[in-house]
């Protein structure tokens, strides 16, 4: 069944700029798809059935990587476009804070400023700074304890879910029509962790993963209706098994979509017996002791990310994706706002090294602009530009 699913993926990224294709979203070709091969299959009724709750889990697996709450919800034609980096992933040492932290001590003193939400960025105007007195800038960074920082460029990395839910406030004046309907029509989901401690391992020496699979379930049938306290943990895709450090013993599970942002809303005492609930059922044993803690992220919750990361949607492409890429203001003027992320990298998105290339792609942007500044004005004096960037705010 594996096989068979990831053969059917891989046909989906064959339909890049086909004019008509075989259905709108990636979703429908594989549920169209998969309905043909079942009519074939001549296996009796309870194997065909697990067959089909396989690939119902596989399914939702795609749902996570993509970050979606439906493989419906995503444009089949620029499927394709999305592109594998090669290598390993990798898992940091004390987790992504050890990498900024890294990033960040090679700084000067006082570059970063945290802790500091931006309420809005005015652009296309002309303000003062009282430290330069006589010089003007096009921008102007509001924070929302009311602190401002003028500055001649601004770089915006936000999560795509921040400026979907800040549109019409966080810009003034507001993106371009082009560019707004760009940011409406991307999609942007959410994909948690679930991470369960143990006293003692339950799982047998070498299992690295516990696959879920819920054997009434088929990826024919039509969405499961809105969760509920009973049903939400029915997307989870199943269980990595961590590396053993100490006396912990942590398994981390996977969910996407609906059911996921309903699982935030949840205490963690509720998340915590419906996944002991849900081991025992998959383990066959009643008696197997519950996690001692539970700990996970709540993505959809948190205000400056509202989501986990982008993927295409139907009715979008990879265009609108290098729209929002673009900088502002688009009459050829110097760039004032530049945007960086990875909802703005074509092949990437989705991903922490897409969002990595975009700000290097932006940089690279800033320093070719001052190069050819500086060459031209090889004899003048040249006032030094300032930059601001914004970004998330850490949780």
């Amino acid at each position: 069944m594996v096989e068979l699913f990831y053969s059917l993926l891989d046909q989906t990224r064959e339909f890049q700029r086909v004019a008509k294709p075989p259905a709108s979203s990636v979703g429908q070709f594989l549920r169209m798809e998969l309905g043909r091969r079942v009519a074939s299959w001549t296996d009796g009724p309870e194997t065909q059935q697990l067959k089909l709750a396989i690939l119902s889990n596989l399914l939702h697996v795609e749902c996570c990587v993509s970050g979606t709450h439906s493989m419906d919800l995503v444009a089949l034609t620029a499927f394709g476009e999305y592109t594998v980096l090669p290598g390993l992933d990798c898992t940091l040492p004390g987790g992504y804070q050890g990498l900024t932290d890294r990033l960040a001590a090679s700084l000067p003193e006082d570059t970063l400023v945290l802790n500091k939400p931006v309420k809005s960025i005015r652009w296309k105007g002309t303000f003062e700074d009282a430290g330069s007195p006589g010089d003007t800038f096009p921008v102007l960074v509001e924070c929302e304890d009311g602190d401002c920082f003028p500055a001649h460029h601004v770089l915006v990395t936000v999560p795509l879910g921040f400026l979907k839910e800040r549109l019409d406030s966080f810009f003034d004046p507001p993106l371009p029509r082009e560019k707004a309907e760009a940011v409406q029509r991307m999609g942007f989901g959410t994909n948690n962790k679930i991470f369960l401690a143990f006293e003692e391992p339950f799982w047998e020496p070498g299992c690295r993963h516990i696959q879920v699979v819920w054997e009434d379930a088929s990826p024919l049938r039509d969405p499961e209706p809105a969760p509920t306290h009973d049903t939400w943990a029915r997307k989870l895709i199943g269980f990595w098994v961590l590396p053993a450090s100490g006396s912990a013993h942590v398994l981390c599970g996977f969910i996407a979509g609906q059911e996921s942002e309903f699982m935030e809303t949840l205490l963690d005492e509720e998340v915590l017996q419906t996944l002991t609930r849900v081991l025992r059922e998959v383990t066959g044993n009643p008696q197997l002791p519950a996690p001692r803690r539970v700990l996970r992220s709540r993505w959809h919750s948190a205000p400056y990310t509202r989501g986990s990361y982008s993927y295409v949607a139907v009715g979008s492409s990879g265009d609108d994706i290098d729209l929002l890429a673009q900088p502002l203001p688009t009459d050829g003027e110097d760039p004032q706002v530049l945007f960086a992320g990875e909802a703005t990298h074509r092949t990437f998105y989705s991903t922490t090294h897409g969002a990595l290339l975009s700000g290097w792609r932006e940089a690279d942007r800033l320093a070719a602009l001052w190069d050819a500044q500086t060459a031209g004005s090889a004899e003048m004096a040249v006032a030094p530009t300032r930059e601001v960037e914004t970004v998330p705010l850490t949780q």
